[in-house]
């Protein structure tokens, strides 16, 4: 895995979720102020780290995260948006983590009922399709959302790109349990939602589940925003995590 930094010491370690690598957290992460350094994991998968690997799953995720640590040392906070959020609190159910700042994340079995789909897709290495069922058939985007998305060919090259592990981080995601000791090794639990899901599928609701798994996390809402809040408003996201640094 490789890891994008921004500044010096210790500070936030940004953790993206699927259809996400660390280019398209680059906004989120200048427009922050606060945090002494942000870095972020290019998780395996995404050019340049590697690939999944043949028995890859939730475990081997936060294993990944667990080395990067490693590597980096301690930062003052782990950030994970969506897929990223759960591997955040995973690690944090297993090790001590200062801080967990999660934005959405997803519970086991969401996204499932596109499985079969994705798994056709993805057995055709027809990527178009996967960009046309993650935005249609997961995340519940409009017909014209898409189009909009394929009137830009670079940004459209790109999620084709992304899409090529996601009916494998999917499945693990379907597979996966939620340990009792979710997030208990954290010191400190943030959760953020956009307040355009808050009690909406497919995010909201999923983000409920795991909220009543953490009932000493506190619970923030970003304005005007859904989940896609680091490609629509990458500063006001950015504005927020400043506010969520602790001492």
């Amino acid at each position: 895995m490789t890891v994008d930094v921004y500044g010096d010491g210790p500070g936030l370690l940004m953790v993206p979720g699927v259809m996400s690598d660390a280019g398209g957290w680059r906004h989120v992460a200048r427009a922050m102020t606060a945090w002494p350094s942000v870095s972020i994991l290019n998780r395996r998968g995404r050019t340049p780290s590697g690939p999944l690997g043949d028995d890859y799953s939730l475990r081997t995720e936060v294993d990944d995260l667990a080395a990067v640590l490693e590597q980096i040392g301690e930062p003052r906070a782990i950030f994970g948006w969506s897929y990223g959020g759960l591997i955040a609190l995973l690690l944090a159910s297993e090790r001590p983590v200062g801080h967990v700042i999660a934005y959405e994340p997803v519970a086991p079995g969401f996204g499932a009922a596109a499985l079969p789909s994705l798994r056709t897709a993805d057995d055709l290495g027809d990527w178009d399709r996967s960009v046309e069922i993650v935005n249609r058939d997961v995340s519940g985007f409009s017909a014209e959302h898409v189009e909009l998305l394929r009137s830009d060919p670079v940004a459209w090259a790109t999620l084709r790109q992304l899409s090529e592990p996601l009916y494998a981080e999917l499945r693990a995601l379907s597979q996966a349990d939620i340990p009792g000791s979710l997030g208990s090794h954290a010191g400190l639990v943030d959760l953020i939602i956009g307040e355009d899901n808050l009690d909406r599928a497919p995010y909201g609701t999923s983000f409920e589940q795991i909220r009543r798994r953490l009932p000493d996390a506190d619970v923030h809402r970003l304005p005007g925003q859904g989940h896609l809040a680091h490609v629509d408003a990458p500063a006001a996201l950015g504005r927020m995590l400043d506010l969520l640094v602790r001492s």
